[in-house]
């Protein structure tokens, strides 16, 4: 008889997909800041057992999408403006550091600049709909490292960075041809092995963003 702790592959697999759609829920914005996530509410709303429920809100607990305190059910992150901060200058940490690697050898992600290119053929003006290319972008940047651990250090942040992302252009705060003219100017420098002025764009371009969205968040 099987003395194994680990659950059942089927157990798994229902818990990775009330996982996934949670998550979609609240960064679509469905599921609002603050808002309560209760197991029984989960287990309800997606037809699953208690245990199954309870699985799924603790990896997003340990995502970052939720938190929780004790005696308390769990709820979808506030996003203030000392979160968002916090999300955005460790995304600059690493993805300076990612870019000085980068230019040393002059290595333009090809994945950076496929995800750059579908930004520049969207209309101009503020849309949501950069979000997903955005995130693919940076992303990119750590990817082209190959280094296992720092995608995983970069990772461990990704959903609230997208959760940040998503009020950044759920707001309609930035422009899509502004990012992907950023974008290509930091690709650019890479391209030249000035790792100095890649990190340096980065970090204005990234500030921005940041700055924008404090700024909303502190006015409402």
């Amino acid at each position: 008889m099987s003395t194994t702790s680990e659950a059942p592959l089927g157990v798994v697999g229902v818990v990775d997909a009330v996982t996934a759609q949670l998550r979609g829920r609240i960064l679509s914005g469905a599921i609002r800041s603050g808002s309560p996530i209760t197991e029984a509410a989960v287990s309800q709303s997606f037809g699953v057992a208690r245990p199954s429920a309870k699985a799924a809100i603790e990896q997003l607990v340990a995502s970052g999408l939720l938190v929780r305190t004790a005696h308390r059910s769990a709820r979808v992150v506030d996003i203030d403006s000392v979160t968002v901060r916090d999300v955005y200058r460790t995304r600059t940490r690493l993805e300076s550091a990612a870019l000085r690697e980068l230019a040393a050898s002059k290595n333009v992600p090809a994945a950076a600049l496929a995800a750059n290119a579908e930004i520049m053929a969207m209309p101009g003006g503020p849309d949501p709909a950069t979000v997903a290319p955005d995130l693919r972008f940076h992303t990119a940047l750590i990817d082209a490292l190959d280094s296992e651990r720092t995608g995983r250090m970069y990772r461990s942040v990704l959903d609230e960075v997208r959760l940040c992302m998503a009020q950044v252009q759920g707001r309609r705060l930035l422009d899509a041809a502004d990012i992907a003219a950023q974008h290509a100017d930091i690709l650019d420098a890479v391209a030249s092995g000035d790792g100095e002025r890649a990190a340096a764009l980065l970090e204005a371009h990234l500030s921005s963003a940041e700055d924008r969205l404090v700024e909303a968040l502190d006015a409402d």
